[in-house]
């Protein structure tokens, strides 16, 4: 049986990673969309699943203030999301990965804006709003977890911060991409940092159209021409 990969992205001169900052950028993106969902869309997360799994733990057991339907609905646009992540690979194998990756942040761009407007119009369809941007998330959580850029998740951190500590010289290792792996806890701390201020002071519009704006800008960071080998 003949197996297919996507075409392996080539490495700039030094072993540079040419897709590392539109990821980063995203990585960024990724703390805001869950402090906007966290704090204004009712304890939910729409870009973290593990903590969805969590809240509806909690939820179940009846601790107060944290919503099971909310935490459903991102769950399964967020699968869904990753589902069709899953389909699109066969269409786009025989592209180079920055142009995948291109398609993806574009489409995860429009679900953004979309769910920015509703935010400006109609604040509180908090289901409309869990849906689009979980869907977004789920769409580059698929695309991201088959591209396998090595510590770049883009939505969560464990095994980053874990690999900081495992890998170090105090564990007696040599500290591989921690350079990497810090950009990628700074960027999700600073979005998360700004999506609160922007939450708290403005809404919901705004934060998000931060988001928007951030993900169209990773867009234009994804290198152009032929990445194939």
């Amino acid at each position: 049986m003949t197996t297919h990969h996507h075409p392996p992205v080539q490495r700039a001169p030094g072993g540079r990673e040419p897709l590392l900052p539109a990821l980063m950028t995203v990585t960024a993106v990724s703390g805001l969309i869950d402090a906007i969902s966290y704090l204004g869309l009712g304890h939910v997360f729409t870009a973290n699943m593990t903590g969805n799994v969590v809240i509806i733990g909690f939820a179940a057991a009846g601790v107060p203030g944290f919503s099971v339907l909310g935490s459903l609905v991102s769950l399964a646009a967020f699968l869904l999301g990753a589902l069709v992540a899953g389909r699109l690979e066969t269409v786009m194998r025989r592209r180079t990965a920055p142009h995948w990756l291109r398609l993806i942040l574009i489409l995860e761009t429009a679900l953004l804006a979309t769910a920015t407007v509703v935010a400006f119009a109609a604040s509180h369809a908090v289901d409309v709003l869990i849906a689009l941007i979980a869907l977004a998330m789920g769409l580059r959580n698929g695309t991201v977890r088959k591209l396998a850029v090595p510590d770049v998740t883009t939505t969560v951190l464990t095994l980053t911060l874990t690999g900081l500590a495992s890998d170090s010289t105090l564990a007696g290792g040599t500290n591989p991409r921690a350079g990497r792996r810090l950009a990628s806890v700074s960027g999700m701390l600073a979005g998360a940092f700004a999506g609160a201020l922007l939450v708290r002071h403005t809404g919901l519009g705004w934060p998000l159209l931060a988001g928007t704006i951030g993900t169209a800008a990773a867009v234009v960071a994804v290198p152009r021409g032929s990445s194939s080998s």
